[in-house]
């Protein structure tokens, strides 16, 4: 979750925006400051709709993702992943899948520096919701759905995480399948003498 970590979401996110379903798998990830741009660009809403008379229809706000998300998190989530994972559920963007997070999103200050020039990190800032409850620290962030991916399995390649947010979003796109409307007929905007 970091300056490298955003571009990529960058080059990974754009060319696919305009899909029916999405999967962002912040397993194994380790924090970072990023969360913020990503859940922005996540809560983009389609409002209008642009149609030329040659190309099919393309929508405002641009890069808008108008399908579904889901997130795949699991016990090695850390800090701005965990961040990122409680945020997207928060704000409505779609179901959490996977196992409980690490519980570890808690701010570390860097001011504590030694002679020797290392650095002694305190946890100094954890974060409260606005129902005025501390989030996430020592509690990590609970799936909404709730799948561990068990050794033998995953050895042999499973990845029932993986297979459940597929199935979840296959049912969800059959169920609200978000087409772009179809545009109405052009108007006729001639001049027409009034009888």
């Amino acid at each position: 979750m970091g300056a490298n970590d955003l571009e990529q979401w960058y080059r990974e996110f754009y060319p696919v925006f305009n899909r029916q379903g999405l999967i962002i798998d912040v397993r194994h990830n380790r924090g970072g400051n990023i969360e913020s741009f990503i859940l922005e660009k996540l809560m983009r809403k389609a409002w209008m709709y642009w149609k030329s008379r040659d190309h099919d229809p393309e929508w405002n706000m641009q890069y808008a993702f108008r399908g579904h998300l889901v997130v795949l998190c699991d016990a090695y989530t850390a800090s701005d992943g965990e961040a990122f994972a409680d945020g997207f559920r928060r704000l409505g963007l779609g179901k959490v899948i996977g196992t409980r997070t690490w519980g570890g999103e808690i701010w570390l200050s860097s001011i504590n520096r030694l002679t020797d020039n290392g650095l002694a990190r305190a946890p100094s800032s954890g974060v409260y919701g606005p129902e005025g409850k501390w989030l996430i620290e020592q509690i990590g962030v609970i799936p909404d759905i709730e799948v561990d991916n068990l050794p033998h399995a995953t050895f042999h390649g499973g990845d029932a995480q993986l297979d459940t947010a597929i199935k979840h979003l296959l049912e969800e796109i059959e169920r609200d399948p978000r087409e772009v409307p179809a545009p109405p007929k052009f108007p006729d905007r001639s001049y027409q003498e009034k009888l």
